[in-house]
Formats: structure tokens, C-alpha cells, sequence
């Protein structure tokens, strides 16, 4: 008797189920190494709303919130912190690679390749505003716990307390405008950046990405993602300091956000705009970094390998 041993096919992954799996793996990655990063984030956050204080560098900041606050303050906004770079992370990198592929399908490959940058820059712009719909709320209460320990005791105290007081439009999106112009920047810069550089990395290699080891697509993605947060840590520094100011107190009766904005950037002019830049640069590298290597990794693991390239490290 011959036996007929059936050969199982898994099928790829298509359609809103492989955008699910971007999204999950965009979100573990984001919230991850934001929540990772706390700490830093903690430090630079102090020395952009009180740099008379902090003013020994990052260090040097580190050591003083000891001092003064133990070391637990250094966790100060962990909460809304993961919590909201989960939902940004699903937005921005699920989001990316559906507007990238909504840009090729219409424009068709060949015209896609020929504007590869244009694409990139579009789909992440387009990605990182809904991303930043469901981010500023949760950032709005991570900028108020670090900058007043005294608000809340954590992230659903504090969000409850700042929507109680303030309302949604006054509370959670009054930085709504800076958030935009720092993380719309920092996404297009992050985006075109990293698939440019990876680009140009495996063209040097010589060798198709998959004939390569998953050892050699992790360094890749670490090497890009380094040259990629540097550029984006540097484009949307002055826009992050605008946001934390913005974020630390109420605004006056009547004054509109974007008044409140002008008068911040003409009261810290240029020098002021970019207090915490060296932190920042090592905090944004080290997360950019860490998110396209764990977004590659757990894309691999779920199966999530339909996206379309138009790089040419991908033919």
C-alpha cells in the first residue's frame, strides 16, 4: 500500500490580515524601546523646561534626579509612554507600509521606483498624522507627570485628572500642533533615511536579501536605523522643544496655541530651540535603531513578508 503524505502549503499572509501584523510588529517595536528609554527621555525632558537646573549635561541630569527624587523618578510617565508609542507604533508603521503600497499600486512600479523618495515621503507624512492622533493625548500626560511629579500618581490618574481639568482640546491637543511638526519631520526623515541607507548598505554587501543571513538583516536594519534616528533626532529638535514647553502649564485665557508657539520660539531663540539635542541624538538613534530591528525580526516571525519594495536591495 503507497502512502500520499499531503504537503502543507501556509499561505502568505494579504490583505488587512498582513497590514495587522505590520502594525502589531510597528507597536511592540515603538513601545518597547520608548518605554526602554524612559529614563533618557525623563532626563531631556528636565533639561528642556529647566536648563538653569539641569545643566551638567545627560549625565550629569541622571545624577540629580537621583539625588533629588530617587531613582524611581527616572520611570516617571513609563505608563503613557508605552502605552501611547503602542498605538503610534501600529499607526506609523502599519500605516507606512499601506500608504506605500496605495502610492505603488497607483502609480505602478516602474514610476514608483523612478520617485522612491517622494513615495517614502508621502506614505510616512500620511502614517505619522493618524499616528499622532492617537499619541498626543498620552504624551500631553507623560510631559505633565514628568514635568510636575506632583499631578498624578500614574497614566490613568493623570489622564483622567488632565481631561477633568482641561478638557480634550485644551488638555490632551493643545500640543497637537508641535507634535505634528516634530513627529511628521522626524518620521519622513526616520523613514527615507533608514530605507535609503539600508539601500545603499546591501548594495555594498553584493548579495541579494535573501540569500543573506537573519544575523546580517539585523545588523542592517541596527546600522540604518542609527544613521536614520540621527537625522530625525536632528530635523525635529526644535519642535520637540516646543512641545515640551507647551505640555508643562496651562496657557493663558484666550492665548491661542499657535501664539503660544511664536512667543516660546522668539523667548528661547535659536540656542534655546535645540537644549537636550545630545541626548536626544543618543536617545532617538538607540530606539530607531532598536524599532526597525525588533519591526524586521517580528515581521519575519509572523509570517509578514508580502510587503512591495521598490529599493533596489530588494531585487
Amino acid at each position: 500500500m503507497v502512502e500520499h503524505k499531503d504537503t502543507v502549503v501556509v499561505a502568505k499572509p494579504t490583505g488587512m490580515n498582513l497590514y495587522a501584523r505590520f502594525a502589531l510588529a510597528g507597536a511592540l517595536g515603538c513601545s518597547i524601546t520608548h518605554g526602554a528609554l524612559t529614563p533618557v527621555d525623563v532626563v531631556k525632558t528636565r533639561i528642556q523646561l529647566d536648563p538653569a537646573k539641569y545643566n551638567k549635561g545627560m549625565i550629569g541630569g541622571f545624577r540629580q534626579v537621583i539625588a533629588q527624587e530617587g531613582a524611581g523618578a527616572l520611570l516617571t510617565g513609563f505608563g503613557p509612554t508605552a502605552a501611547g508609542y503602542f498605538l503610534q507604533g501600529a499607526l506609523k508603521f502599519g500605516g507606512y507600509e499601506f500608504w506605500k503600497k496605495f502610492f505603488i499600486d497607483n502609480l505602478g512600479i516602474e514610476t514608483a521606483t523612478r520617485n522612491k523618495t517622494a513615495v517614502y515621503l508621502a506614505s510616512s507624512a500620511i502614517a505619522e498624522f493618524f499616528a499622532d492622533v492617537a499619541l498626543c493625548p498620552l504624551e500631553a500626560t507623560r510631559i505633565r507627570l514628568v514635568s510636575q511629579p506632583d499631578f498624578a500618581p500614574g497614566l490613568v490618574s493623570g489622564f483622567t485628572r488632565l481631561l477633568r481639568e482641561e478638557g480634550v482640546a485644551k488638555g490632551f491637543y493643545s500640543g497637537f500642533g508641535p507634535i505634528l511638526f516634530k513627529q511628521i519631520p522626524y518620521t519622513m526623515a526616520k523613514f527615507v533615511v533608514y530605507e535609503l541607507a539600508a539601500e545603499n548598505i546591501y548594495a555594498a554587501i553584493g548579495r541579494p536579501r535573501s540569500e543573506l543571513s537573519n544575523g546580517t538583516i539585523v545588523a542592517v536594519n541596527l546600522g540604518s536605523g542609527i544613521i536614520a534616528g540621527t537625522a530625525a533626532a536632528i530635523v525635529s529638535q526644535p519642535a520637540d522643544t516646543l512641545l515640551s514647553k507647551i505640555n508643562k502649564q496651562k496657557g493663558a485665557a484666550g492665548e491661542s496655541v499657535m501664539g503660544r508657539l511664536v512667543k516660546l520660539a522668539g523667548e528661547l531663540g535659536p540656542r534655546g530651540l535645540f537644549l537636550g539635542l545630545g541626548p536626544r541624538i543618543v536617545m532617538v538613534a538607540t530606539l530607531t535603531a532598536g524599532q526597525f530591528a525588533i519591526y524586521g525580526d517580528i515581521k519575519r516571525v509572523l509570517g509578514a513578508t508580502g510587503g512591495v519594495e521598490i529599493g533596489k536591495s530588494s531585487h
